[in-house]
């Protein structure tokens, strides 16, 4: 008798996921291509002035009468693709080494280079996007840049691409304002709704549209609750039959008063088990 496999499930991975080695999914917030752009730029800009502050300098140096040697042309000019290599190749790659993956315009705009496994970033991938970045960001005047990052879903520049590493965002967003109080049409709901484990990304997206529906027209607000709520739909039971905002604020407060009552039931477990927890056994005194 013939026994029938089960097809192997594809790994399914969105471009807000990393995926680890051991096929974990991580939910993170890649940068987008305005913020990578405005990293790159002022990156260009303190690498550049240090390159143009070193050669006058040098320049400088070599220009004196009290210099005991004569230079030529040649060694002006080997000095300064000597200066130029330093600053715009090895000193990115030094700073992005030491510091995992961050440099001052990534420290500025809260953003740092990952593997593509979501490991920190080491030599190798620093090295690689220093070379390509001076062709792509320096050569190109920002041109291969700023195509490829058009083109890649994660705006990731060709140096990303060869060096298997894609840019995060790192800084946590600004603490959300209070939500109200449950929808008084929601309550009865609320009573008994079954609202599983939302993914990261939709509650984020729930959150995001709270905090700008206000700003957004009546048209734009109904397409972004209706497309956001038809998301949750796999992970919540019943649904209710309110419009898209209403059901997506009531979600949110349903969410949240669920996981206070949670965290403090915790809280209060783990106070009626302190003493036991923190006392010595058999009333053995405590020594200090």
């Amino acid at each position: 008798m013939a026994t029938q496999t089960r097809p192997r499930e594809r790994l399914s991975v969105t471009d807000e996921q990393l995926v680890v080695g051991e096929g974990v999914h991580l939910d993170v917030r890649p940068a987008g291509f305005a913020l990578r752009a405005a990293s790159s730029a002022l990156d260009a800009l303190v690498y550049m002035a240090g390159y143009i502050g070193l050669l006058i300098l040098t320049m400088t140096i070599l220009s004196s009468d009290d210099l005991p040697v004569a230079i030529d042309e040649a060694l002006l000019s080997a000095i300064a693709i000597a200066l130029l290599v330093a600053c715009l190749v090895v000193a990115p790659c030094v700073v992005e080494t030491l510091t995992r993956g961050r440099s001052v315009g990534k420290f500025a705009t809260g953003l740092r280079i990952v593997r593509d496994d979501g490991g920190a970033s080491g030599f190798r991938q620093a090295l690689i996007r220093a070379l390509l970045g001076f062709i792509e960001l320096y050569g190109s005047a920002g041109g291969i840049a700023i195509i490829t990052g058009l083109v890649n879903s994660r705006a990731k520049r060709l140096g990303d691409v060869l060096a298997g590493t894609t840019c995060q965002r790192e800084r946590a967003p600004k603490l959300r304002r209070h939500l109200g109080p449950m929808p008084p049409q929601l309550i009865g709901w609320a009573s008994i709704a079954d609202a599983g484990r939302l993914p990261d990304r939709t509650s984020r997206r729930i959150l995001d549209y709270l905090d700008q529906s206000a700003q957004l027209t009546p048209a734009h607000r109904d397409r972004a609750a209706g497309e956001i709520a038809r998301e949750t739909l796999p992970h919540v039971h019943p649904i209710p039959d309110v419009d898209a905002d209403t059901y997506l604020r009531g979600l949110a407060v349903l969410r949240r008063d669920r996981e206070l009552a949670a965290l403090t039931a915790i809280a209060r477990r783990e106070d009626a088990l302190a003493p036991t927890l923190n006392g010595m056994p058999h009333s053995f005194p405590d020594r200090g």
